[in-house]
């Protein structure tokens, strides 16, 4: 996977400043508490990297672990016209195809990108997934991989001060480096902006390591410029994007079956 994307660029798009709106209804000449004015801190904190990462451009790869599966290397590449590819191996079909998801002006599109490795041997029933991109107009959870968000679209809820999130400092992850902060919602009422879970930036605004819903993310090796733009990785086809679920097992031989194949 790696070498599929060493051509194509990079970035990650953050944004700047998150408020504490539980501060803004104290009364004048009211001492702030010092849990609020640490909360305060880390808000802001956040929002300071989150600046530096909004206008960072790289190529980046970080292993990605989830319980009871390998650990995979996720591929990040944001160019600097706004383009941007997430290749994630196993990531749909249960993980028997490798995928991508891709942006740029022209749409939100989910690129297969042929077997994962293994995938034939392990379901020699199935017809195996050429390569191709499919546009899609809305994600839900059938077909989405969950991991392009934290790199897109979980990035302006950090950017704007009227979402309603708690921030606070925690230690940093194994092998991150930087400056972790736990990330929740304020309001049970609505559906969280950004999935709940650990957030660690570098100084230099690029994210380090996350531990959300889809598992955990850590930075692996150097950080490399981004190209002009990233290409698709496959071409336009029509067909329903994939599934993230495996499909159902194939049906076991009937006895009568077995039986009349015996010499």
């Amino acid at each position: 996977m790696r070498d599929r994307w060493t051509t194509v660029g990079a970035g990650l798009a953050i944004g700047a400043a998150i408020t504490l709106a539980a501060c803004a209804g104290q009364p004048p000449g009211t001492t702030p508490t010092p849990g609020l004015t640490a909360r305060q801190a880390d808000r802001d904190a956040l929002a300071g990297l989150a600046a530096a990462a909004k206008d960072k451009r790289y190529i980046a790869t970080y292993t990605l672990s989830v319980a009871k599966r390998p650990n995979r290397t996720v591929t990040v590449a944001v160019a600097t016209d706004g383009s941007w590819v997430v290749g994630l191996p196993g990531g749909a079909l249960g993980g028997l195809v490798d995928i991508a998801m891709f942006g740029s002006t022209a749409g939100l599109f989910q690129c297969s990108l042929g077997p994962a490795a293994g995938s034939a041997a392990a379901r020699p029933d199935l017809a195996p997934v050429s390569a191709g991109c499919v546009k899609v107009r809305r994600l839900t959870t059938t077909i989405d991989p969950q991991v392009q968000h934290i790199f897109t679209d979980w990035i302006d809820p950090l950017v704007d001060r009227a979402t309603a999130l708690w921030v606070a400092s925690v230690p940093l992850l194994p092998g991150s480096r930087g400056a972790c902060y736990s990330v929740e919602s304020n309001s049970a009422a609505l559906a969280p902006p950004v999935d709940p879970g650990v957030y660690c930036y570098g100084s230099d605004g690029v994210l380090t390591a996350a531990r959300v819903g889809f598992g955990t993310l850590t930075l692996a090796g150097s950080v490399s410029p981004a190209p002009p733009s990233v290409t698709m990785p496959a071409p336009v086809v029509s067909r329903a994007p994939l599934s993230m679920t495996a499909p159902p097992p194939p049906p076991s031989p009937s006895p009568s079956a077995g039986a009349s194949a015996k010499p």
